[in-house]
């Protein structure tokens, strides 16, 4: 395959053409895994072509969201693991996307690197592949650029986008909030994609990288690094199983900005969360964080998800039916406050 494409004087000016067509090569059997009843042609086109399952369907409605994993990506270099970090990129959108409903059909992504080397390439490629198989989205193309100069050799960044369908009548329409609802949340894996910047400085990653090692008694015995390169839960079955049965009125994506942010995006004017500080389950990566940084709690819950990467807001009637289906799908979901009147859009207490 493309045997007759290759330039020795773009080589010569750092980008080796014929490494990407091995990284191709090598991420066809991760892309294999994700295909689903949508997918229509082979990667390697010029565009990704799938179609659209509408049966059913009165108004269905596309619903898209891009991300990437910020400086996650470092921790990722720092520690040569590069098979978790495109968990980290279809989570950020995935879990975006089904806060209206929609369930993911496909996804794209977008790696920038200073070098291509083929074997990192798919690595990378793999862990999107897996993301996609955890939310059930086709990895229907991507890619590869190689921007010598711009960054280090060993350096690169990930980003991407999915694409989801839901019906019009069936958008999660937060307008049937009321006082009384209860607010679900449903246990993250740490950090997930965001915050860390501060986590970097709190630890001093950059310029003592080999402190990310040491076993850490606060974490069980794992490493900082470990820890931090956990990849972001991917909700999605379990949302898309919770809403075929109950009534839910409101879904936040617990993600950069912290509980301060994303919970009031779901809560209707002339509402409040009132979230319960004492019900939270607050992971010891977070308490370890605050404790080594001398972070205000407020900055905490305003930068991280503290161990809730989502929140779902149900009526009180439905609560225990929620749970229920929350955990045989495999979350540790529990109630972590209630719906008041006020415009404060969040009330931590």
């Amino acid at each position: 395959m493309h045997s007759n494409s290759k330039s020795e004087s773009y080589a010569a000016a750092g980008v080796d053409i014929t490494a990407g067509y091995r990284a191709v090569e090598l991420m066809k059997k991760h892309i294999a895994r994700t295909k689903n009843e949508g997918c229509l042609d082979d990667v390697g086109g010029f565009g990704g072509c799938f179609g659209l399952p509408v049966a059913g369907m009165e108004e269905p409605v596309l619903v898209s969201g891009t991300d990437g994993c910020g400086t996650k990506v470092k921790m990722a270099i720092l520690m040569d693991k590069h098979d978790t970090i495109g968990i980290d990129a279809v989570a950020m959108c995935v879990n975006d996307i089904i806060c209206c409903g929609a369930k993911p059909l496909f996804f794209l992504d977008y790696i920038a690197c200073g070098k291509n080397i083929p074997e990192k390439i798919a690595q990378i490629v793999g862990g999107v592949a897996e993301g996609c198989v955890q939310s059930g989205a086709a990895l229907i193309g991507g890619e590869t650029a190689e921007h010598p100069g711009m960054m280090p050799t060993d350096e690169y960044d990930l980003a991407g986008f999915a694409v989801g369908i839901v019906d019009k009548k069936k958008i999660l329409d937060n307008t049937k909030m009321a006082e009384g609802d209860i607010v679900i949340g449903l246990a993250s894996t740490g950090v997930h994609s965001n915050g860390f910047s501060l986590c970097r400085k709190v630890f001093d990653i950059d310029r003592n990288p080999d402190s990310l090692y040491v076993p850490c008694d606060e974490l069980g015995g794992k490493s900082i690094a470990e820890t931090l390169l956990t990849p972001t839960k991917i909700y999605v079955k379990s949302i898309l199983a919770l809403i075929e049965k109950v009534d839910v009125k409101g879904i936040s994506h617990i993600t950069g900005g912290g509980f301060y942010e994303n919970i009031p995006r779901s809560i209707p004017k002339g509402l409040t969360a009132r979230i319960d500080k004492s019900a939270v389950k607050v992971l010891p990566i977070f308490e370890l964080i605050a404790k080594m940084g001398n972070i205000p709690e407020r900055d905490m819950y305003n930068t991280y998800n503290m161990g809730v990467g989502m929140s779902v807001v149900v009526p009180a009637t439905e609560v225990d039916a929620a749970l229920d289906i929350l955990r045989e799908s495999g979350e540790d979901a529990y109630v972590i406050g209630q719906i008041v009147k006020g415009d404060e859009g969040i009330i931590l207490a």
